[in-house]
């Protein structure tokens, strides 16, 4: 066999071992050590590769990011921030036909732009927003869609963690795609709430009506949010203005939420000690994760499938947008089976050499993934967000929590052709950063 059908059988053996269940980090890296010894002939190599990319991965420098980010958002959601930022939203737009429903959409963007995952923020707005909406009479088919969709903000505004993996296995600047995602995360959450608003209007039995809040409510809950702004501020303004680093701005978010949070009294011991174990867990969990896909991925290389597969797509006689679409379209069909980081791991190392070869700017295409891995978070029967809101709230059959979702995929849909048609929405601010 040549060393591309080696690559294709060892695809096909990891799909395999994923069926199976067997966690993706290990089946990553058990193909991955595997396939490299087979098509050296040797196994002495293929044990040195993954001794060596253990050991690289592990004391990656980059990689601090992750934990540290992770820690800022346990800490904010022990912190009962996440609850100050519902508040507010609900304060500003709860009498709007699906105020509250739009409410979560944007307490839910706030929360991600100090957390940085899709199913943190499901959970966390989930246990907020849903009782509130019960309270009111809400649909819950149109609430728990609504809190599945917006924790997917979680994954586009920065920090993300999605952008951090997607940075280290391009080699891109972290500062700069964290930046590259704030217009097109707005955007997003302009489409949901568009689509609340429609929702809402055509049938108003969905959300009845809230109490309207006087201005003086209004301008009082703001101070809910001000240690959201801060924190937002000073990680994503001073890597904008080049002040630090993406691990030092890690530093500096995870440190500022501990000093709020005590200076506020809303952290104990008790809850410190959990969020250093969520922390670790989750932390652990991505790392593992991603040396099983620089195993795996060194697999791929010595097999040149990525670059056989970039050859032949920039070479086909269709338009570079045809096949940006065909990649947009496989993550779609992709993303309904394979979670959105394993999903991001396994592919970016075959589809990344294709778009630049296509001539498409790095930073676009790490925007572009963001979106459709948000997509598969909601999509059956691999919706993570959708499992974790049917979790938090078991009334609900899951399959009523999948529907409710829809519309938002079809916003995510038209988000990303969007960003197809103007990459500039995602480039602009990149630009303007130091």
């Amino acid at each position: 066999m040549s060393p591309e059908q080696k690559g294709i059988a060892g695809c096909i053996l990891l799909v395999v071992l994923l069926c199976t269940s067997l966690p993706v980090a290990f089946s990553m890296a058990v193909v991955g050590v595997v396939g490299f010894a087979w098509v050296l002939g040797d196994w002495q190599p293929a044990l040195n590769m993954m001794s060596m990319n253990l050991f690289d991965i592990f004391s990656n420098y980059n990689l601090t990011v992750i934990p540290l980010f992770v820690l800022m958002g346990q800490l904010a959601f022990h912190g009962g921030i996440s609850r100050r930022l519902f508040s507010a939203a609900y304060n500003w737009l709860g009498g709007l036909p699906g105020g509250l429903a739009m409410a979560t959409v944007g307490a839910c963007a706030a929360f991600g732009a100090i957390c940085g995952s899709g199913p943190a923020t499901t959970a966390t707005m989930a246990s907020v927003a849903l009782p509130e909406m019960k309270r009111y009479g809400y649909d819950m088919q149109l609430g728990t869609g609504v809190v599945a969709a917006g924790g997917t903000l979680g994954m586009m505004i920065p920090p993300s963690v999605v952008f951090i993996v997607y940075a280290i296995l391009t080699e891109q600047s972290i500062g700069k795609l964290f930046i590259s995602g704030i217009i097109p995360g707005i955007m997003t959450v302009f489409l949901f709430c568009l689509t609340i608003y429609w929702q809402c209007k055509r049938r108003p039995q969905l959300a009845p009506a809230a109490p309207k809040n006087t201005l003086a409510m209004k301008l009082r809950s703001l101070l809910g949010v001000s240690e959201t702004l801060i924190l937002f501020a000073l990680v994503m303004g001073g890597m904008f203005a080049g002040w630090f680093s993406a691990n030092e701005a890690a530093a500096i978010g995870a440190a500022g939420t501990v000093v709020i949070t005590v200076v506020q009294r809303k952290l104990t011991w008790k809850t410190f000690a959990q969020s250093l174990r969520e922390t670790m867990r989750t932390s652990c969990m991505v790392m593992v994760i991603v040396a099983g896909a620089a195993i795996f991925g060194n697999f791929l290389a010595i097999t040149r499938l990525p670059f056989q597969l970039a050859g032949w797509l920039s070479g086909l006689a269709i338009p570079g947008w045809c096949v940006i679409g065909l990649i947009i379209v496989f993550y779609l069909f992709a993303g309904c089976f394979v979670d959105a980081l394993a999903l991001v791991l396994l592919t970016v190392p075959i589809f990344y050499p294709v778009v630049v070869e296509l001539g498409y700017h790095p930073i676009w295409f790490g925007v572009m993934i963001v979106l459709v891995t948000q997509m598969g978070v909601i999509t059956p029967p691999v919706g993570v967000c959708v499992y974790v809101v049917s979790g938090i709230e078991r009334d609900v059959p899951l399959q009523t929590v999948f529907k409710g979702a829809m519309p938002y995929l079809y916003m995510m849909v038209i988000a990303a052709i969007l960003i197809t048609m103007f990459p500039q929405l995602c480039l602009w601010l990149p630009n303007l950063s130091r």
